[in-house]
């Protein structure tokens, strides 16, 4: 039995490494068939490690995933909440492009009743939450912005400059355009032909 636990460690590993590599360079449409294929297993060891793609990409990013969680929780003692809030919110933002697949994994969750606590929307969730809470309790962001929102946002920033010459470089333009507002001198926008109607509220406007 010891020797069959060493050996299913022994499989788990190298397919992860493998499917490490594979991500990084197809994203999330790594094919499990060619991961089998170079870790040196049939696709019924790799389905038994990891169930589904998600569970494997899951697998891919723990490291970063416990990472950003960390991060969370380090920037829960800075004294301005909204700089808090931002700065993790960046982080999530910019790893979200440089990972290729991070950001599908995180678009799989829509919110749910009952979400899996252990599942990576969750982990980051639970761990982002207090500080949009702090920041919302201090004023400085608008009481209306919930967590999702903000997750949203850096999956389709992230998806929508994974294919630029510099994604990093388009991601924190977009990034800051959300924070800003487009016309944040203005105040909130109104619905056309409607004064009293505000399109969307922006945020303080206070530079990152």
């Amino acid at each position: 039995m010891t020797g069959q636990r060493s050996d299913a460690r022994r499989n788990y590993q190298r397919i992860l490494a493998v499917a490490e590599a594979e991500v990084a360079a197809h994203g999330a449409e790594a094919s499990q068939e060619q991961i089998a294929r170079t870790a040196g297993v049939g696709s019924a060891t790799v389905r038994r490690h990891f169930p589904t793609r998600r569970a494997l990409l899951e697998a891919v990013f723990e490291e970063r995933i416990a990472g950003l969680c960390e991060r969370a929780h380090r920037l829960s003692a800075t004294e301005d909440s909204r700089t808090a809030l931002l700065e993790w919110f960046h982080a999530l933002v910019l790893y979200a492009v440089s990972a290729r697949g991070f950001a599908h994994i995180l678009s799989y969750e829509p919110p749910t009743e009952e979400p899996s606590p252990h599942s990576c929307g969750s982990r980051i969730e639970a761990a982002g939450t207090p500080l949009l809470q702090r920041a919302i309790r201090d004023k400085a962001v608008a009481p209306r912005v919930t967590f999702h929102d903000l997750l949203t946002l850096a999956v389709g920033i992230a998806l929508a400059t994974e294919h630029h010459t510099a994604p990093d470089t388009q991601a924190d333009r977009l990034f800051r355009l959300a924070v800003e507002g487009l016309s944040p001198e203005q105040g909130p926008a109104r619905a056309p032909g409607n004064s009293n109607a505000p399109v969307t509220e922006s945020l303080p406007n206070e530079h990152v």
